[in-house]
């Protein structure tokens, strides 16, 4: 049996689908195939896949589009692999994930089912290294969550403390990602931390603490878009949320956080703070929060008194919503 199965799914992405093979292609581990699902492209992808004159890369064609989710199982209902990792077309992997994540699960028991690393965005310029910097330095003083494990990985991952990002970090026995039916195909959003909280279910997920994937940034749906689809993750969960939230899990705290931040960025900066004052920011999360407000402003320029206000009230709203919570544990 093979030992991995890559599964790419792909749809009109013929620009940056070449590095993603290549990636797969130059792991350290030999014993792999790469399942390439084109998903209904009407680009040169089929040009690009005829290039590759390698037996490891297995081509997969929908005759229409049908989305990620789809073209991820049908990668895993094609695959030989003991083990499935998928790979986003527009990411790559650095030349050891395989054989690194492989590793980590070697020695532990069958209780084990899947490993997942860290991964970087490629952020360039000034405004890159700023983001990148001062959340590093920032992320420093909170507490490190558990990145590993079972019942305890469910309310961190809900709570979006850990994102194991199952589109390109995470490696799965297949028979588990079979078992529990791939991933959900009426999720638009939300669906790597949904397929991993089943995987979770079934057994344990390790981590590699390294930077093993690169990610390229990819275009934000609306906002009202991710709120619906927000809605609709924590309602498939919603027994689940209430249990770790009486643990002390900030769960849905968290959750507004994530839609102050999309409105934020779309300049929406009332409807933002509606959401922020249900929220309770941590330290690590005051650099993206400000960043995408900053971006909001640049879309939408308002007066700068009215700038300076909406920066004042944030502040307010937030250091309430910390004492609220501090008070209330």
């Amino acid at each position: 049996m093979t030992r991995v199965s890559v599964i790419i799914p792909t749809y009109n992405r013929a620009r940056t689908l070449p590095r993603a093979i290549d990636s797969a292609l130059a792991q350290t581990v030999d014993d792999l195939e790469v399942v390439v699902v084109d998903d209904g492209s009407t680009d040169d992808t089929a040009s690009v896949l005829a290039e590759y004159d390698d037996p490891r890369v297995r081509p997969v064609v929908h005759a229409t589009n049908q989305g990620a989710n789809v073209a991820r199982n049908t990668g895993i209902d094609h695959a030989r692999g003991e083990y499935v990792a998928f790979l986003d077309s527009d990411d790559e992997w650095r030349s050891e994930k395989l054989e690194r994540q492989l590793e980590t699960l070697e020695d532990r028991s069958d209780d084990w089912v899947g490993v997942y690393c860290d991964a970087a965005f490629e952020l360039s310029g000034t405004d890159g290294w700023f983001r990148s910097t001062a959340a590093t330095v920032l992320a420093r003083g909170d507490d490190r969550p558990a990145m590993e494990g079972g019942e305890e990985l469910i309310g961190e991952i809900l709570a979006d403390n850990v994102q194991p990002g199952a589109g390109s970090t995470l490696l799965v026995r297949t028979d588990v990602a079979r078992e529990i039916g791939g991933f959900d195909e009426q999720l638009d959003r939300f669906q790597d931390p949904e397929f991993c909280l089943r995987v979770l279910e079934v057994g344990n997920l390790a981590y590699v603490d390294e930077e093993l994937v690169i990610r390229e940034e990819t275009a934000i749906p609306p906002a009202d878009v991710i709120k619906n689809a927000d809605e609709q993750y924590l309602s498939m969960y919603d027994e689940t949320v209430e249990r770790f939230e009486s643990e002390g899990y900030e769960i849905r705290s968290s959750h507004q956080l994530i839609l102050a931040k999309c409105y934020f960025s779309e300049g929406r900066l009332l409807r933002g703070l509606w959401h922020l004052r249900q929220a309770a920011p941590s330290r690590r999360q005051y650099p993206g929060l400000c960043w995408t407000a900053g971006v909001g402003v640049r879309r939408r320029p308002v007066p700068i008194v009215a700038t300076v206000a909406f920066v004042l009230i944030a502040i307010v709203l937030t250091q309430g919503a910390i004492a609220r919570r501090v008070f209330t544990d």
